[in-house]
């Protein structure tokens, strides 16, 4: 077995309030998300997130997605200073990317992996210091709470009811206890709320 430094485990992400990640129409719906995700309260939320975090953890589809959109805004004058924050450290972090498919890196700092998550996340908590922070990733969010290897979960609930679309809290989960370490709650109605794991 590998020896842990005693790195938390973090993860980070939306959902609605039937639970969802993203609507009926599959990954790209997120129409329930998106409204909520620059509010001032989701903006904070962000910031305190990443502010122990030294290991960014990514599924292909989210780090190719964040790999357009964030880059820019760290240089961006004109952009939310807790966005340039986020950004900045999302661009300088090391960060490890979950793929089956790509064959070159999509960041600089960054690893391409195919392997279990985890085996790869005993890995990184054997080195190293800081949060490992499994960002906005729900395929890989998924299987760390099925294994239960989550110890701090950072979730945004926004105040709609998708209908359909992936949960992120899936039936045959282990059963655990949470404790909640802080809330808040936006004018729109959105809540940010952090959850560690009890042992």
């Amino acid at each position: 077995m590998t020896a842990s430094t005693g790195r938390r485990v973090t993860a980070n992400l939306g959902i609605t309030l039937d639970g969802r990640y993203h609507g009926p129409g599959g990954p790209a719906d997120i129409a329930s998300i998106v409204p909520y995700a620059t509010t001032d309260t989701a903006r904070d939320h962000l910031v305190r997130l990443v502010s122990g975090a030294t290991t960014a953890v990514l599924g292909r589809g989210s780090a190719e997605g964040f790999l357009q959109y964030w880059p820019p805004v760290a240089d961006d004058e004109d952009a939310d200073p807790r966005d340039r924050a986020y950004a900045r450290w999302l661009t300088g972090v090391d960060k490890v990317v979950f793929s089956r498919t790509l064959t070159e890196a999509p960041w600089e700092r960054t690893r391409l992996v195919d392997a279990p998550v985890t085996d790869v996340v005993a890995e990184l908590k054997a080195a190293g210091e800081g949060d490992i922070l499994v960002n906005t990733s729900p395929s890989i969010i998924k299987q760390m709470l099925a294994a239960d290897l989550v110890d701090r979960l950072y979730l945004m609930v926004c105040p709609e009811v998708a209908g359909g679309g992936a949960r992120l809290f899936d039936d045959g989960l282990p059963a655990t206890r949470w404790t909640l370490v802080r809330q808040d709650t936006g004018k729109l109605g959105e809540m940010t709320v952090v959850y560690d794991r009890v042992r």
